[in-house]
């Protein structure tokens, strides 16, 4: 049974900067694409960065330049390293890996930026 947690998130003042991580276990398949979902208040989820298994990246074009996504196909695991963090960008944080033909997703992890 395939299993994503999430690790990281919390409250932090605009900006600073958090680090979310998420540990895959429990697949015997290569990991395929990952990604990094959010649920803003008031707002439909979006894809904040994805990441290939070659390492190819990209972003929403909010986060750009503040936000870097990276993965560890040893330990499997992904993360999502997050810098100057501004309002907009709090929600509820969900890490995704594509293994085979079917999307995992973790249990979100809140990310909250406010003074």
């Amino acid at each position: 049974q395939v299993q994503l947690v999430e690790s990281g998130g919390g409250l932090v003042q605009p900006g600073g900067s958090l680090r979310l991580s998420c540990a895959i276990s429990g697949s015997r398949d290569n990991l395929g694409p990952m990604a990094w979902y959010r649920r803003s208040p008031g707002k439909e989820r979006e894809s904040v960065a994805t990441i290939t298994t070659f390492g190819n990246t990209n972003y929403v074009a909010s986060v750009k330049d503040r936000f870097t996504i990276s993965r560890d196909n040893v330990k499997n695991t992904v993360s999502l390293q997050m810098d100057s963090l501004k309002p907009e960008d709090t929600g509820v944080y969900y890490c995704n890996v594509v293994i085979g033909w079917q999307d995992y997703w973790g249990q979100g992890t809140q990310v909250t930026v406010s003074s």
